[in-house]
Formats: C-alpha cells, sequence, structure tokens
C-alpha cells in the first residue's frame, strides 16, 4: 500500500472505470443472457440507480486509497505482503513456469481442441449446438463436479455452465503440468505446485461478481447493496490488515464465550493457572491440566455451553485447570523455548500438584502446546522427573516435523531470514502473519469463501 500519488491516482482511474463497464456488462447480462433471471425495468434495469451504487463505490475506494497514502507517508508499509501475498511464490517461480509446456504449439493446440470439445458438450446438455441431442430430461450431466459450484444456479444458466466447467478444465491441465516440470529437488517442485494452486484458486469465476450467479442473484434481490455492504467488509479488513471469519464485536467473554465458571489460582510473567469450578459432588483423585498454544486464547477448549471441551470435562467429574498464556509483546523479546517449558509447563505441572497434594497429573497439550508439551516430558524423563505426569494427550499436535506437509513450504531460508528480520526490530512475530500463513494453506476455505460472502 505504500504507492506514490501518481499511482493512487492511476488506480483509481483504473477502478472507476472498471466500475462503469461492469455497470454495462450487468445490464447485458441481466437484460440477454440472463433467461429466468430478470427483473423488471424498473428495478435492476435502471441505469441511474446502478451508476449511483457505482459511484458509491468508487467513493468509498478513493476515500480509503487517500486515507492510505496519508499513513504510508507516516509510517513506510513493512513486508507484511510477504507473508500473504500469492505474487511473492509466483515472482518465484517465473522460471519454472518458462519450462511448462504452456507456450508450446501442441500444447495450445490440445488446449484448443479440449476446450471446444468441452462448450459442445456442455452446451449439447442445454439443448444448443452440434450436439443439441445430448440434453438430458432430468438436467444437464456436466463433466466435472467441484463443490464451489454446487449451487444449482451455477447449471440453471449455459452461460454459468460453461464459465465453470471451463475454468476446472484448465485448472486441472495447469497443475497437471506441474508434474512436466524437470526439478530434481521434490521441495521446489512442491513450492511449484503450492504456487500454482494459489493461482488457480484465486482465478475461480465463484471469487468474481460478474461471473457468480448467486452474487448477481444477491446483487439484484438487494439492488446493489450487497455490493456496498461487501465493499465496507473489505476495507475494514484492510484497515485491520487481516482477513476477519467473524465479526470481531461479536462475542463478550463470561456471556457467550468463556462462560465455563472458574478463577485464576497462580500468575507468572508468561501465564495465568485457570482452575475451573467443580459441577459434581465428587471428582477423579488427578487432576487434568490443559496446556493450549502459544497463539491461542485458552477459551479455543470453551467457546460456549455446546460447544465446550473444559464444561464437558468439568462435567465428568475432572479437575481442569488450563494455562492462559501471556500475548506475545515486545516485553517478550528475550523469551525461549526454555522459558515455555520450565518457567510454563512444569512450573504448572507442580503448582497443580502443591495446590491439590496429588503425585502426578494428567495433561493434554494442543497444538504447539502439545509440542511443547513433548518437549517437557522429555526434560523431566531426562532430569528423573517423569512421574510427575500420569498421562498426556495430544489435540492436532506435531512432534515430527520431518512429515510437516505444506507448512514447510513456508519454512524456506527466505522465509526464516525474514522472520528473524521481523523478531529483530520487534521481539515478537505480529499474528497477522501467522493468520495469512494458515489461511493460505486452506486458501478456499479460509480466503476465497470469505472473499464471496
Amino acid at each position: 500500500m505504500a504507492e506514490d500519488q501518481h499511482t493512487g491516482d492511476q488506480g483509481a482511474d483504473i477502478l472507476a472505470q472498471l466500475l462503469r463497464t461492469q455497470t454495462d456488462m450487468a445490464k447485458a447480462f441481466l437484460g440477454q443472457l440472463l433467461p429466468g433471471m430478470t427483473v423488471t425495468e424498473g428495478e435492476a434495469a435502471d441505469a441511474a440507480h446502478w451508476t449511483e451504487i457505482g459511484q458509491r463505490l468508487q467513493q468509498m475506494w478513493l476515500a480509503f486509497q487517500a486515507e492510505q497514502a496519508q499513513a504510508s507517508a507516516a509510517a513506510p508499509a513493512g513486508p507484511v505482503a510477504y507473508f500473504s501475498d500469492p505474487g511473492r511464490w509466483l515472482a518465484a517461480a517465473q522460471g519454472w513456469y518458462r519450462r511448462m509446456p504452456l507456450a508450446d504449439a501442441a500444447t495450445q493446440k490440445r488446449l484448443w481442441e479440449d476446450g471446444l470439445a468441452l462448450w459442445e458438450s456442455v452446451l449439447g446438455q442445454y439443448g444448443i449446438g452440434p450436439r443439441a441431442g445430448e440434453a438430458q430430461a432430468d438436467g444437464p450431466a456436466l463433466p466435472r463436479a467441484d463443490r464451489r459450484f454446487a449451487d444449482p444456479r451455477w447449471r440453471a444458466q449455459p452461460l454459468f455452465a460453461v464459465i465453470h466447467q471451463t475454468y476446472l478444465m484448465l485448472a486441472e491441465q495447469l497443475l497437471a503440468m506441474v508434474d512436466t516440470v524437470e526439478e530434481t529437488e521434490p521441495t521446489r517442485k512442491q513450492q511449484l505446485r503450492f504456487a500454482t494452486q494459489l493461482l488457480v484458486d484465486a482465478l475461480s469465476p465463484s471469487n468474481f461478481p460478474l461471473t457468480n450467479p448467486l452474487v448477481i442473484e444477491r446483487a439484484i434481490e438487494t439492488k446493489g447493496e450487497s455490493l456496498v455492504k461487501g465493499m465496507e467488509h473489505l476495507i475494514a479488513d484492510l484497515r485491520r490488515g487481516q482477513l476477519t471469519h467473524t465479526d470481531p464485536a461479536a462475542f463478550r467473554l463470561g456471556e457467550n464465550i468463556a462462560v465455563t465458571p472458574g478463577k485464576v489460582v497462580h500468575e507468572t510473567p508468561l501465564y495465568q493457572l485457570i482452575q475451573y469450578s467443580p459441577a459434581t459432588e465428587t471428582v477423579l483423585a488427578t487432576p487434568l491440566v490443559v496446556f493450549p498454544p502459544w497463539i491461542n486464547r485458552f477459551y479455543i477448549l470453551d467457546l460456549n455451553e455446546n460447544n465446550s471441551f473444559i464444561r464437558w470435562a468439568v462435567a465428568q467429574g475432572i479437575t481442569v485447570f488450563v494455562v492462559s498464556w501471556k500475548s506475545a509483546d515486545s516485553s517478550m523479546a528475550g523469551v525461549t523455548m526454555e522459558d515455555y517449558v520450565l518457567g510454563g509447563m512444569v512450573d504448572a505441572i507442580d503448582t497443580v500438584r502443591d495446590l491439590l497434594d496429588v503425585p502426578s497429573v494428567n495433561t493434554i497439550g494442543y497444538c504447539v502446546g502439545g509440542t511443547t508439551l513433548a518437549v517437557t516430558l522429555a526434560w523431566l524423563a531426562a532430569n528423573d522427573q517423569a512421574d510427575k505426569v500420569n498421562s498426556a494427550t495430544f489435540f492436532t499436535a506435531q512432534v515430527d516435523f520431518s512429515r510437516a506437509g505444506e507448512l514447510r513450504l513456508l519454512t524456506d531460508d527466505q522465509m526464516l531470514q525474514l522472520i528473524d528480520t521481523l523478531s529483530a526490530e520487534s521481539g515478537y512475530l505480529d499474528g497477522r502473519y501467522m493468520a495469512a500463513t494458515f489461511n493460505m494453506l486452506r486458501g478456499r476455505d479460509l480466503i476465497w469463501s470469505y472473499v464471496v460472502n
């Protein structure tokens, strides 16, 4: 977002032109190409109304651009985009793409022939073209399926059927081409596939208003207000520097989240220890100590009455303790893994043993809390203290990182060097970087579905 004023003006002109073009295209779509989805002239086809909607969207975007330009002048943007920008992956993969057969005449001829055959087949299902006799009485039988296009409206009109079926065919062939690239290092081949998948997902017709029948229908129903509301959400997320999956103001601690009764019984600079109130007349002799991730709030396991592991465990007669880690800030620049093991987990285990006068505790480690718990167990065993832990359970926790899946693609030398730089500047890693990283690993679910909504 650190662009000069000239670039910002250019972007505004492009956006204005795009909005005008989209208005004209929408009228053409709605008036001529979508039988069954048309509305009265006095409603969606009102050019003045849709022009006003376009102007509102344009004004909102221009105001945001001006705001960002002013903020950038005061504080130049940092390397946030490195973590979340798919362009980083595509730029790194340019050399690989040159070795893919995209420019090969034979490949282009095959793609054209495959596309033509697909169009004829799809349109034939609607009684259109040379294969019109293939139409089915019970509806079209399309060759490819994908849950992004599961809604019947993607098949109700031949236009949208052709659009999404063509996309699926091209995506399938592009990903297949990755396997033809000669690359001796498996990780680099995996990075190319990951980058290609990011690109393919980003280009899905479901992500664009004029190629998504659900978005068009909703825009007609709301007379364009759904587009305005969507722009408001987009700008709010851009200001926040993070794609939001829920309304941040919707949750209130102790009311509709973290509702299981309990209290803090121990506190250190690194964590608070919460003990939950018993819900049964008698309790089991051995208590349970839960270690959530460092980067999550403790109430990830206590969301509400119907979705709370902690409430369930208390109802089983278990005395439950949960560690609530301090949120990372600059004061934690010197905190190391040793602090989390000895000053965090071992300290919490000993505190619970002393409070209840018990020889050992049961433990749960969740995500990186589980990874740290494995290290803690090893330290206890090496120091003849293994009997302090009666049992250990791991929730979605990784110990052997030699099989870390796509996470390994995001931890190359360049990324690690950037993390070191960021840590040196602030002493901790902004949680938005982590969120962007995990979002990219499941882009369809955690990025694009929210963009569409």
